[in-house]
């Protein structure tokens, strides 16, 4: 009759009272930790996680209006309304600077682009004639601050058809206009320094209304317009100088 041997194995990882006097002396190897499965987490629910909205940022104008009609947006409330506020800021940035270049007009056009212009608007009208070296001048300072001030109208007109046998002499003429009244008018290139630059001519415009407006920063006082506008002129002149000692030192 062969042998038989039979080998009793316990729960993995349990020991007999003989193992544990085994093992204090030293005659069997520590016993192994005993197994432990890991904690249990519980998967998270999509719909509780933070929304990403940063994609719609990027969205152009028509790019959000046809998002209306996106049957996966509608289904999260959230981003829907993200994508209605963004829609309205584009809109009202659009709206508030609306210009950004020189519009010419003519004398039947005056009164429908400057004096009915919008009362929250400055219009800011230049009266010149080619040929005149100091209307072109002064025509490039205003074209600049045409571009960094879009939601300031600026317009141009030939200086006899507004005002019938205008004088020559008294060209280039700004005229400031602001809820249909004239606020201010300057007469001459003289009026805007020796050296006329565009920080020049913002800080005349600027010396008792907030005629200049970037659009970004909401109905500025005339103080914080002076303050920026200064703030570029020292910029300006800073860099000038350095450009100057730069080409000093080259030679």
């Amino acid at each position: 009759m062969g042998d038989y041997h039979f080998v009793y194995k316990d729960v993995e990882g349990a020991s007999t009272q003989w193992d544990d006097i085994q093992r204090k002396l030293g005659n069997l190897p520590p016993k192994p930790p005993a197994f432990k499965p890991p904690p249990f987490t519980a998967a998270e629910d999509e719909a509780s996680l933070p929304k990403d909205k940063s994609w719609i940022d990027w969205k152009t104008e028509d790019e959000l209006e046809d998002l209306e009609d996106d049957a996966n947006l509608d289904d999260d409330r959230f981003l829907e309304e993200y994508r209605k506020k963004r829609l309205a800021e584009l809109r009202e940035a659009a709206k508030v600077a609306k210009f950004g270049s020189i519009i010419p007009i003519s004398g039947s056009d005056f009164v429908r682009e400057v004096s009915q212009a919008p009362s929250d608007v400055w219009v800011v009208v230049i009266l010149y004639k080619d040929g005149i070296a100091e209307c072109g001048v002064l025509m490039q300072c205003l074209e600049e601050l045409a571009t960094r001030y879009p939601a300031t109208k600026f317009c141009k007109i030939i200086s006899t058809d507004c005002i019938p046998n205008y004088p020559d002499r008294n060209l280039p003429t700004l005229l400031v206009y602001n809820n249909g009244a004239v606020k201010a008018n300057y007469v001459g290139l003289q009026r805007f320094g020796r050296r006329c630059t565009p920080e020049g001519v913002a800080l005349v415009l600027c010396q008792s209304d907030p005629v200049l407006n970037d659009g970004q920063s909401g109905s500025e006082s005339g103080k914080a317009v002076i303050d920026g506008v200064r703030k570029r002129f020292l910029e300006k002149v800073v860099t000038e100088h350095e450009d100057d000692d730069d080409g000093s030192s080259s030679d």
